[in-house]
């Protein structure tokens, strides 16, 4: 796992072929890597090292998550719609012992490719979920959570691991 300030978080990610054997490969390593810890709910790409659009996601065990898209990982995802903005807590896996408050949509709606068939993909997310998948699109655009603190009294140190 990477951590901030390795050059590949703040690179933007490259879009890639979902039926690219590689690409498959990767979405695996992604959803091993999210269920060898259960308190993460997400992982981009980047934060394996490798630069390439493409996210998993779990929010479903996460106490705050209203909806649930399964455990999933998106190729090539695109926000196509954002709306109720809230501000809420976050933290992150590449930069450890802190959590900030950052401000996201709260409903969303994105559109990807599913690994291995490239078949269209459609996800609205509302609460945790949208806030977590957000989170993992920042990280192919190359931006951290701390990217989006509007100042230092939005940053607080992290006590326990069940974080977005």
């Amino acid at each position: 796992m990477l951590g901030a300030p390795d050059p590949v978080l703040s690179t933007p990610a490259e879009r890639v072929d979902p039926t690219a054997p590689e690409v498959v490969a990767a979405a695996a390593d992604l959803l091993a890597t999210l269920r060898a810890e259960p308190a993460r709910t997400g992982l981009a790409a980047p934060q394996i090292g490798l630069s390439w659009r493409l996210i998993a996601f779990d929010a479903g065990r996460h106490p705050r998550s209203r909806s649930w898209a399964g455990e999933l990982v998106v190729v090539n995802p695109r926000l196509t719609e954002a709306s109720r903005w809230h501000c809420g807590r976050e933290s992150c896996t590449s930069v450890e012992g802190l959590m900030a408050d950052v401000r996201r949509a709260s409903r969303i709606t994105l559109d990807g490719r599913l690994p291995g068939t490239g078949k269209p993909v459609t996800i609205e997310a509302d609460a945790f979920e949208a806030r977590c998948i957000q989170h993992q699109l920042d990280h192919l655009d190359g931006v951290l959570f701390l990217d989006r603190v509007s100042g230092a009294l939005s940053l607080h140190r992290r006590l326990h691991s069940c974080d977005a």
